[in-house]
């Protein structure tokens, strides 16, 4: 049997999995690592964790013959390495928050419209140039030492092949790439100052980008959302990619490169060589149900609570739910923007509660959407995942928020599965990413918009683009 490993570097773990020729997974181990917070609105890890998961993980598979390896991971993440390539700090994680006034210095540089059109980004504090300015003003002596700049996953690469690389979709989200040229960019780099010899090279996601030590190939891979997209079948324009994870994204395939002029989507290369997508992402999709369960319902399962909103009509008699918990990328860039309940009354029970929040995350979801299609995009259908997919009345109202059927994949394992799909490419299984995931790829059941909905939701996602500038002035510190 001819067997692929996907390996996911992610935020909490390192989680490996082996998938058929047939697209069958066959075994599948996780790995976890501990996140440190030395401050406020900081995230680290030592990279060197994530190799010691992917070791342990790779070894737990107990699989010695395989046909390809594909790499997948949390983006954005810096590692510094010395000209010995021994790591200098912690990694600067996707989720740290410390470097809004490097943000505000490389949009000053360059002018957001050039940023934008060169990264087809708007400066955010988890993308990776920002990070390399706070390094250079709070510790310099890291700074001036540096030899290497690499990603989360391709540390691992590094330490699994001994090679310096990255493919297209991951330096998309640096802040440093010219996503439309595919390339570093060289008038970025100019302009806030950063070597391009500290930067790997970079290849196509189904690219041979070196080779374990027993020979086997390992392809370039993709950061997480492209990867994931892979997996549930969105490797060229039509469906969409729907993640109901502790976040949320909608991401589309796109026939062009293009961005928003205000930064509002991500444009990123796609793991399909030449191609490129476009994402919106909201914050706290799945968690703001979780936080909703941890506040009201300690103890009880989601399904209680599902069950519960069930019973409560469309709009839940005028209750709206901002789900700004965590601030919010897509469509507001505001990290002070917080999540609020509007509308209630003595009616409102823990289901109506909970009826809202699953209302007020497809909205925001919508927010995406609306975007995506200013950029051209004509979804047929939509492709979803994450643990929110479970709730059928979730996907019942998100189908009908959008406008969008829905379909589940018959595997949902992120982004690991779309890796080993790319591994698959580079090791020859596959001629390309489309027969891989035309091959590999199914999916199940189909979730139509609710007719019955639509006029409720139309109207109930007026008030909810409503709600965010009338309360925005009340934002607290």
């Amino acid at each position: 049997m001819t067997v692929l490993v996907g390996l996911d570097v992610g935020t909490t773990g390192v989680k490996a999995l082996t998938v058929s020729a047939e697209g069958d997974v066959l075994t599948q181990v996780e790995e976890a690592y501990p996140l440190s917070t030395p401050q406020p609105g900081w995230a680290e890890q030592d990279p060197e964790d994530w190799w010691r998961a992917a070791e342990s993980a790779l070894e737990g598979l107990g699989v010695a013959d395989l046909a390809g390896v594909g790499l997948t991971g949390q983006m954005h993440g810096l590692v510094v390495l010395d000209e010995r390539e021994r790591v200098l700090r912690p990694a600067i994680l996707w989720n740290d928050q410390r470097t809004g006034a490097e943000c505000a210095e490389i949009e000053e540089r360059l002018g957001l419209g050039r940023l934008v059109e060169l990264t087809g980004n708007r400066a955010m504090p988890g993308f990776t140039a920002p990070k390399l300015l706070w390094l250079r003003r709070h510790e310099p002596e890291v700074y001036e030492r540096i030899a290497h700049v690499l990603l989360p996953k391709d540390y691992v690469r590094l330490r699994l092949t001994g090679e310096h690389a990255i493919d297209a979709t991951d330096a998309s989200g640096t802040l440093l790439f010219d996503v439309a040229a595919r390339h570093w960019s060289d008038d970025v780099l100019a302009a806030l100052e950063i070597r391009r010899e500290w930067l790997p090279s970079v290849v196509e996601s189904s690219v041979v980008a070196g080779h374990t030590p027993d020979g086997i190939p390992v392809a370039a891979g993709a950061g997480d959302q492209a990867a994931g997209a892979l997996g549930v079948g969105v490797d060229r324009p039509g469906p969409l990619s729907v993640v109901l994870g502790t976040s949320g994204v909608v991401f589309a395939a796109l026939e062009a490169f293009a961005a928003d002029p205000e930064g509002r989507l991500h444009s990123f290369c796609h793991a399909v060589p030449g191609a490129w997508h476009a994402m919106g992402v909201m914050l706290s999709a799945a968690g703001s149900l979780r936080w909703l369960r941890d506040a009201v319902a300690p103890g009880k399962s989601f399904e209680i609570l599902t069950g519960e909103a069930e019973p409560w009509p469309p709009g839940a008699e005028g209750l709206v739910f901002l789900p700004y918990l965590a601030g919010e990328r897509t469509p507001h860039a505001d990290p002070n923007a917080r999540g609020a309940f509007v509308g209630l009354s003595l009616r409102h029970d823990r289901g109506a509660l909970a009826r809202a929040v699953l209302e007020g995350v497809a909205f925001g979801l919508r927010d995406s959407l609306e975007l995506l299609k200013e950029l051209g995009v004509d979804p047929q259908v939509g492709r979803v995942s994450g643990g929110g997919a479970r709730s059928d009345l979730w996907l019942r109202i998100v189908a009908s928020v959008l406008g969008v059927p829905l379909e589940r994949a018959v595997v949902d394992e992120g982004a690991a599965y779309g890796a080993a799909l790319l591994g698959g490419v580079a090791a020859g299984v596959f001629a390309d990413v489309h027969e891989a995931v035309a091959a590999c790829v199914r999916v199940r059941g189909r979730i139509d918009p609710e007719p019955a909905w639509a006029d409720r939701y139309a109207s109930g996602y007026e008030r909810f683009r409503a709600l965010y500038p009338a309360l925005r002035p009340l934002e607290g510190e």
